[in-house]
């Protein structure tokens, strides 16, 4: 079993590592909390908040390129019950440049709304809470 004090990291390669980053940071209002240049030909970045339990990692590998997200399922989901703050958190994605575009699962447009970064992948913004 997995410790609860454990940080997950959810880590994705992209070939627009700064415009990914700045993207992300200003939608979600993530910070920047590392970054490395160059270790074995990678460089990337990490951000999140200090303070929770998970970050996201995007890492380019020199001379590689990853092109766009496999499907139109690769989701990130972050619940968030506020109806004010989910609204406010919507207004964020669309002015980080991040596309609202339908859901391929019609599921998270009933009460969701779902935005696509410069690599295709998708995020969903649900204005509901985490069902316990």
């Amino acid at each position: 079993m997995i410790p609860t004090s454990s940080v997950l990291r959810v880590a994705r390669p992209t070939d627009k590592l700064e415009d990914i980053t700045a993207m992300y940071i200003s939608g979600l209002g993530f910070q920047l909390l590392g970054s490395f240049k160059d270790h074995n030909g990678f460089d990337g970045s990490i951000i999140g908040h200090p303070n929770h339990a998970y970050h996201l990692e995007f890492t380019h590998h020199s001379g590689t390129v990853v092109g766009r997200a496999p499907t139109q399922d690769n989701l990130l989901v972050f619940y968030i019950a506020d109806h004010s703050a989910w609204l406010e958190s919507c207004k964020n994605m669309k002015a980080a440049g991040f596309i609202g575009v339908q859901s391929y699962n019609s599921y998270w447009d009933a009460a969701g709304k779902t935005f696509e970064d410069l690599d295709g992948y998708r995020v969903v913004l649900q204005n509901s809470e985490w069902p316990e």
